[in-house]
């Protein structure tokens, strides 16, 4: 799967910005959508997650801020981001989960990330 993530850029606290994740390539192998996230000097986190039955999953420290959502017809993914603070500057990564690795985990094909800055 091929994914091409858009929408990142500069926004002043408290604004909103929107990403887009379009999917191309073996969709159908694709059990769920991920939002990652990665800060200069940190791992790689999980922001939100969408199944292919479209139940949605958001790490605690969005919830209430974050919406995940999904256009089927277009194979893509969407992350709705209001209320930003400056601890969201990081660079988002869009993942499709396509089938278990060997240890019985999700493989994730990745698209590049697209760099979001929240300006205090």
């Amino acid at each position: 799967v091929q994914l091409q993530a858009s929408g990142g850029g500069l926004v002043q606290t408290g604004g909103s910005l929107g990403l887009s994740c379009a999917a191309s390539g073996s969709t159908f192998s694709i059990d769920a959508m991920n939002w990652y996230r990665q800060a200069p000097g940190k791992e790689r986190e999980l922001v939100a997650r969408i199944t292919s039955g479209g139940r949605k999953n958001y790490a605690d420290f969005v919830k209430g801020r974050f919406t995940i959502s999904r256009d089927t017809a277009k194979n893509t993914v969407y992350l709705q981001m209001n209320s930003l603070k400056p601890e969201d500057t990081a660079v988002y990564y869009c993942g499709a989960e396509v089938g278990l690795d060997y240890d019985g985990r999700p493989y994730v094909d990745w698209g590049q990330g697209t760099q979001v800055t929240v300006s205090s």
